[in-house]
């Protein structure tokens, strides 16, 4: 980075001011309280140290499971625990905060008596993606920024039950080959990198926006057995290529990290599938709704996307429980909207066609 490039790149400290600045002249607010920049900053400085920790891998006796289980009665790796524990610790004492959520623990964090409480709720998934730790895949945090109701000191869980679209800020971060955080106030989304030089995240992605076209996919095939019509029909007619009804060659790609899907979608483009199947017909998907389909969901809209159930909206899904799952399919507005009108018209018989019937590779056979 030459010194011209250095010093016309801003901070993100920089930037939440700008931000903040330009809410309170939008609200009619004089001059800004700075509790929404602390708050994110504080975000942010969790998000660093668990960087720092992935970073040190095996050196700091991090790796492998923890022993434990958590919620969703998933096995818990060292660094699952160690990344809550980093969030938790990082954000309590701020005074930004009425209470947190996190995929790691069963009901909402309170903030002890000895800190000052804010307006704000803070939920989130530590470390996604945490399976992919030790074979060293890029892994991540989600994060997810709600308004305690007025009035309201120690939130309930019915407090934390907002849909998506009252999100008044999500984000994520990448612990990759660059440490990337990636966010959005409503105002659009923007990618920063950590200078590890500096210490800081620089702005090095501004007005991110997912591409209106595509040719790539990504879904657990291991799961076609059990898709739905609708989603057995969109994958069979990727899968055609040329020769197919799509006439495009479509590639398929599966990190098992919600956050790197993301960020490559963000990058270059595509769609994601996690849909609802008949594996388990009571549950509605897999995803957590709260903290991972909706923060996810608002950034995808925000660049220009669309975020879906896979029927309709992600955002305007009313949460009935704090650790609800949910069917997630977002990318490219154009597939993800072709996705949910085979859904709508497509989804109660199998597609009659002999290519994806009979010679498709994910059709199931009687």
């Amino acid at each position: 980075m030459t010194h011209s490039n250095l010093f016309n790149t801003g901070t993100i400290t920089r930037f939440l001011i700008e931000e903040q600045r330009r809410l309170n002249v939008d609200a009619g607010v004089s001059s800004p309280t700075g509790s929404f920049t602390a708050l994110v900053n504080d975000v942010r400085l969790a998000c660093k140290r668990i960087a720092t920790l992935i970073g040190k891998g095996a050196l700091a006796n991090a790796l492998g499971d923890a022993g434990t289980v958590n919620v969703q009665g998933e096995t818990q790796m060292k660094l699952d625990v160690l990344a809550n524990e980093i969030f938790v610790r990082t954000n309590e004492w701020g005074g930004q905060l009425a209470g947190m959520l996190s995929e790691e623990q069963d009901q909402p964090y309170a903030i002890p008596e000895a800190y000052p409480r804010g307006r704000y709720l803070l939920l989130f998934d530590p470390l996604d993606g945490s399976s992919n730790i030790d074979v060293n895949v890029s892994v991540g945090s989600i994060f997810s920024v709600l308004k305690c109701p007025e009035g309201v000191r120690d939130p309930t869980e019915a407090d934390y039950l907002q849909p998506g679209s009252a999100q008044v800020c999500a984000g994520y971060a990448i612990y990759g080959p660059a440490t990337m955080l990636v966010l959005s106030t409503g105002r659009g989304v923007n990618g920063f990198t950590l200078d590890r030089e500096i210490g800081e995240f620089m702005l090095t992605h501004p007005n991110l926006r997912v591409p209106e076209t595509t040719s790539e996919f990504a879904i657990n095939t291991s799961n076609s057995r059990h898709w739905e019509p609708a989603v057995r029909r969109y994958v069979n007619e990727c899968l055609a290529g040329q020769s197919g009804p799509r006439g495009t060659d479509f590639n398929m790609r599966w990190i098992a990290s919600l956050v790197a899907e993301t960020h490559r979608i963000l990058m270059r483009g595509g769609v994601f599938m996690y849909p609802r199947d008949r594996k388990e017909p009571a549950r509605a998907g897999r995803l957590r709704l709260l903290y991972e389909a909706n923060p996810i969901g608002y950034l995808i809209e925000q660049a220009g996307g669309r975020a879906s159930t896979g029927y309709g909206p992600i955002l305007d899904v009313v949460p009935e429980s704090l650790h609800q799952r949910i069917s997630f399919v977002f990318g490219a507005r154009s597939e993800v909207e072709r996705i949910e009108r085979y859904h709508r018209d497509h989804n109660e018989f199998e597609l009659d066609v002999p290519l994806f019937a009979e010679r498709g590779l994910f059709t199931t056979h009687t």
